[in-house]
């Protein structure tokens, strides 16, 4: 049986590359395998949805709030597994797949 925490211990995959601007191809691999373990790889590809109107129902508020923490989660790891120079060329409440397509825009 394999070990519950598996997709914790993927995670030091990116703490032992950081991606420091040469790497971009080889980390942005790498943050796939432990987002796709951990099931939260759809959130580099598609955005968050938009804020749900303060009359919508509770089921809406809920998805849109889930998909908010999974998005945080998602976007601290990014950054948290790059050099600081990037991390502060990011750290502006960017969203998870904002960072990426920015990422992109840069490599």
């Amino acid at each position: 049986m394999a070990p519950s925490n598996l997709p914790f211990t993927l995670c030091s995959i990116l703490e032992k590359d950081k991606l420091n601007g040469t790497n971009y191809a080889d980390w942005i691999h790498n943050l796939r395998i432990v987002l796709r373990a951990k099931k939260k790889e759809e959130n580099l590809d598609t955005p968050i949805p938009d804020e749900p109107a303060d009359n919508a129902p509770a089921a809406e508020k809920n998805t849109y709030k889930k998909a908010c923490d999974v998005d945080l989660e998602v976007s601290c790891l990014i950054l948290a597994c790059m050099e600081l120079d990037l991390q502060l060329q990011l750290d502006n409440n960017y969203v998870a797949h904002d960072m990426i397509v920015a990422l992109n825009d840069m490599f």
